[in-house]
């Protein structure tokens, strides 16, 4: 696939990295704004290729109190808003079946959960839409088994598909990163390095994610260096308050600085 089949992208020509930026979950129809409004805004400053992120629902909770979702229609109808009132594609994660030609009404990409990308029907489901489809990396998985992900996507007729890389689990309540796995994915389809969800810390004993913010760069500086095709990046105004994920999320007002520096770096990178 090429950025060209996700429609109102822009910024294609300008040879950076893609990104992939948003609220974790969709919290409401003026935060959604607000935080599409400043990355818009960064992001055709530096050129950069943009396609807001949010999640419907949260179907992937530790407890059973979580916060889950504004409800499904509200929450999709929000994300189509974003798209019209900001020109800008949109994509959010699907979690059953049913839920891939619910959600393709109202976004551009669909997006299938680390710990679901091996469910045959909800891949084959998501590639029947015609949407691109952004596979998420199990945890769980070796970089060279995300190409039986991409393939189902091809067999259910689409060849639409990219491989985010959420890092790998690294002990009971820690992740890492094997950039190694970029390079081998890269045959396969583009790679987005999912920076935040590489930083979280699950599996505490409180039942809520933990996370490092502080390794944000870090991470993010490495997949530039690495030639990864685009970023996933997941950012709040106030993350202490945000419903789900808040931990190892960026915060909005750091989110220009870490861009520009990675735009040089990705200038650097490919002067070699």
């Amino acid at each position: 696939m090429t950025l060209q089949d996700i429609p109102k992208i822009k910024h294609t020509d300008s040879n950076n990295f893609f990104l992939l930026c948003g609220p974790c979950a969709i919290e409401g129809e003026d935060m959604a704004y607000r935080i599409a409004e400043k990355v818009v805004s960064i992001t055709d400053k530096l050129n950069i290729p943009y396609v807001f992120k949010g999640s419907f629902k949260k179907a992937n909770r530790s407890r059973i109190d979580s916060f889950t979702g504004i409800g499904d229609e509200n929450a999709l109808e929000i994300l189509a808003k974003v798209s019209e009132k900001f020109d800008v594609p949109t994509i959010t994660d699907i979690h059953e079946v049913s839920d891939a030609a619910k959600a393709a009404q109202y976004v551009d990409v669909l997006q299938i959960p680390a710990f679901l990308v091996r469910q045959t029907d909800l891949v084959v489901a998501a590639a029947k839409t015609g949407k691109v489809v952004n596979l998420k990396k199990g945890q769980f998985m070796s970089p060279e088994a995300m190409k039986h992900a991409v393939q189902k996507v091809k067999d259910a007729g689409s060849d639409k598909a990219w491989i985010t890389d959420r890092g790998t689990m690294f002990g009971y309540q820690d992740m890492i990163v094997d950039f190694r796995g970029i390079p081998t994915m890269k045959h396969y389809a583009p790679v987005v390095l999912d920076v935040t969800h590489s930083l979280q810390q699950p599996n505490q004993s409180a039942g809520v994610t933990g996370g490092r913010p502080d390794m944000i760069e870090t991470i993010a500086r490495a997949g530039v260096v690495n030639n990864v095709d685009g970023l996933f990046i997941e950012t709040h105004f106030d993350p202490a308050n945000a419903k789900s994920d808040g931990a190892n999320m960026l915060h909005l007002d750091n989110l220009e600085g870490l861009l520009t520096n990675l735009v040089a770096i990705r200038k650097l990178v490919q002067s070699f």
